[in-house]
């Protein structure tokens, strides 16, 4: 692995969420109930940001359309689940797509990714 320091360890402090740059990436680093997180920020449906998205049941949901990710592996749990007939169309604007997620880890007082 290549890792990577981004942060300070005491700039992620649980509930804290951090956007930081890593080469061309936007990535958001989350810590949420003491678990440390790395997930690409744009949301993989239209592109929007999701450091404001809500964390429920284990993902990130993002708050401009309710696409749900999960934080772990960064698999689709749901995607943009609107009414049937304006959802489908919504839907449809990009494929099903998971979530990059990136390894993260607290070493020495820093945080450290991978993008590699």
């Amino acid at each position: 692995m290549a890792w990577t320091k981004v942060l300070t360890a005491d700039k992620l402090t649980p509930g804290a969420r951090e956007v930081v740059k890593v080469g061309d990436r936007n990535i958001l680093l989350l810590n949420h109930e003491n678990q440390l997180y790395a997930v690409e920020n744009n949301c993989p449906h239209l592109k929007v940001p999701l450091k404001s998205g809500k964390i429920q049941d284990g993902a990130i949901v993002c708050s401009f359309h309710r696409s749900a990710f999960n934080l772990n592996n960064g698999e689709v749990k749901t995607w943009c689940p609107f009414p049937p007939v304006f959802g489908s169309l919504l839907g449809k604007i990009s494929a099903e797509k998971p979530l990059p997620v990136f390894p993260i880890k607290e070493e020495d007082g820093s945080i450290l990714i991978d993008i590699a």
